[in-house]
């Protein structure tokens, strides 16, 4: 019953080129690289067998070996990191019950959000694919709306139904709202957090279809699934006083390191 996570990474990003490699500094002013502080993350997950930098890029690759990290190269075809995890499990050559996927992009992700969405999907036999989504509060959702008044392409948002299957994911802020929320206040926005568990013929079968027009829109390769009518678990996490963000534009960078200072991570 063993579990993988793969932390897939690709250097040519058109938002955000060379992401992987940028420098965040921690509470001490130790700078790290981004793809270190994913790596350093999924090391603090418990229940897991393997951990592996999955990548097509040799700058990512040598960065990745120089912390000690297991490396798997896949090819530059791959459109995102699903299908970057599908060609990893093929390289491995190995059966696993579950393939995480903690793309490289949210080094605030606190180890409870993958031991949740493991757990989650464990727990729903019929289930084959899980990702976790974090109610947000007005700091998180006004962090949201300002990406979209400026025009940045920010952090997704997730609409579920009342079995906690995935209704839609967006680069949007969903649902609309009327109402403004006070600091510290709770909102109906849900914060998708980009993992991703998997049982591994959902992710054999994700490779082989080709993206949609809804995928190919939002940029969001999780529509995949929807648009084939495959159901996602949307497992609610706990924020436990943590804040979360993901590295999407350059913007965000003073922010994490902000963050990361507030949780004293070095």
């Amino acid at each position: 019953m063993s579990v993988l996570i793969a932390i897939p990474a690709r250097y040519a990003s058109s938002r955000y080129p060379g992401k992987p490699l940028v420098e965040l500094r921690g509470a001490g002013g130790m700078a790290k690289s981004l793809i270190r502080r994913s790596w350093d993350a999924a090391q603090q997950v418990s229940g897991v067998d393997r951990v592996v930098v999955t990548t097509d890029d040799d700058r990512i690759a040598d960065a990745a070996r120089g912390f000690g990290a297991e490396v798997v190269m896949t090819s530059t075809t791959c459109q995102n990191g699903t299908e970057r995890c599908a060609e990893t499990i093929q390289k491995l050559g190995e059966e696993f019950e579950i393939v995480v996927n903690l793309q490289g992009d949210a080094p605030l992700t606190p180890a409870w959000f993958v031991e949740d969405l493991v757990a989650g999907l464990r727990a729903n036999p019929k289930a084959d694919v899980a990702t976790p989504v974090l109610r947000t509060d007005a700091r998180a959702l006004n962090g949201l709306l300002l990406d979209r008044k400026e025009g940045r392409v920010g952090g997704t948002t997730a609409v579920f139904g009342a079995d906690h299957n995935a209704l839609y994911f967006s680069k949007e802020v969903i649902p609309f709202r009327t109402k403004t929320y006070e600091d510290g206040e709770e909102t109906p926005v849900f914060h998708h957090v980009g993992v991703y568990a998997y049982r591994p013929h959902a992710l054999a079968a994700y490779a082989s279809w080709p993206s949609g027009p809804l995928e190919q829109l939002e940029g969001l390769e999780q529509l995949r699934f929807l648009e084939r009518g495959v159901p996602m678990l949307c497992v609610e996490v706990a924020a436990k006083g943590r804040q979360f963000w993901e590295l999407n534009n350059p913007e965000d960078v003073p922010l994490l390191e902000e963050m990361l200072a507030e949780m004293g991570h070095a």
